[in-house]
């Protein structure tokens, strides 16, 4: 027995036999120095092979021009908003939409409920010139003749219906606008006898009715409008003694308004002519001839009128 075992060839132990079929990786566990060894080789190889790919010439087209991810530019053009529920229309748009009649009568009724935002239209709208004034006086005055019954603009009772409302309507527009074109408010007698003269005008364009209680009205209106020349008159006195009247033939003018009116402007002319006496004589015009006035008015507004006469000093 001593001699077979001496003689049977050695086997290895069990423990070593395990050790023996474990994989690479766990007999690396169990060698630190291996493990080091073969991940400094596998660091060398991939930078071997970054190496060769940047050195390459044949990388795609693609890969050469490829950079770093940019953000997206946002276009330029604007996009339409889109409504997407029902809202009213701002103010801009809504103003826009409104026309001249739609907006006084908004205007108007705000500054009634509103009495400070009258006052403040009333102290900054521009001041109403004598063309846009009879502009208005104008269209009163052409609504009042579209009143008229077709094929009829007789004097009748039934007439005057027809048109009584808009008759009142120029008359009260007549009647407002005056005051505003007289002084204080209006200190340039050129522009308030402009106006006078073309206001007069339309009264006498109105039609005189057969009914005398109809044409209080317009006999109403020739009084005020006789106190307003009147008026006027006296304002343009105070300035050169009246040359201005006599030389814009403003006391012609009266004198051709109270014609018209069948002697109802009295007081207008008998103004001018107690402002322009020293041109008249017993109310009767001086016996000098056109040209012998247009001599005189030019050397008063040159103020020569009376050089080279003889003044007499002392008793006569």
């Amino acid at each position: 027995m001593n001699g077979v075992l001496a003689t049977s060839p050695l086997s290895p132990a069990p423990h070593l036999l395990t050790s023996a079929r474990l994989s690479p990786s766990r007999s690396m566990l169990s060698n630190p120095s291996a493990m080091a060894s073969s991940k400094r080789k596998r660091d060398d190889e991939s930078t071997d092979q970054d190496e060769r790919m940047s050195a390459s010439p044949e990388r795609s087209p693609s890969m050469q021009h490829r950079g770093l991810p940019q953000r997206q530019v946002a276009r330029t053009t604007k996009r339409m908003r889109t409504n997407l529920s029902g809202q009213p229309l701002a103010l801009p748009r809504l103003l826009e939409t409104l026309g001249p009649d739609d907006m006084r009568s908004l205007l108007q009724s705000i500054c009634q409920r509103h009495p400070d935002i009258g006052a403040e239209v009333v102290s900054t709208a521009p001041r109403p010139s004598v063309s846009s004034a009879l502009q208005v006086l104008s269209n009163y005055e052409s609504t009042f003749q579209a009143a008229f019954p077709y094929g009829d603009n007789n004097s009748s009772d039934y007439v005057y219906n027809r048109v009584k409302d808009a008759l009142r309507n120029l008359l009260e527009a007549l009647k407002d606008y005056t005051p505003h074109f007289l002084p204080p408010n209006e200190n340039q007698p050129a522009t308030s006898l402009s106006y006078l003269d073309a206001a007069t005008q339309v009264l006498h364009r109105l039609p005189n009715w057969e009914s005398s209680f109809h044409n209080r009205h317009k006999q109403e209106a020739y009084e005020e409008m006789a106190k307003a020349w009147a008026l006027v008159v006296r304002e343009a006195a105070k300035r050169g003694g009246g040359i201005q009247l006599q030389y814009g033939g403003w006391d012609q003018k009266v004198a051709k308004h109270n014609e018209l009116s069948g002697n109802k402007m009295t007081e207008a002319l008998n103004e001018v002519r107690s402002h322009l006496g020293w041109m008249h004589f017993d109310g009767q015009q001086s016996t000098m001839g056109p040209n012998d006035q247009s001599s005189v008015r030019q050397q008063l507004l040159s103020g020569t009128y009376g050089q080279g006469l003889s003044v007499r000093v002392g008793p006569w």
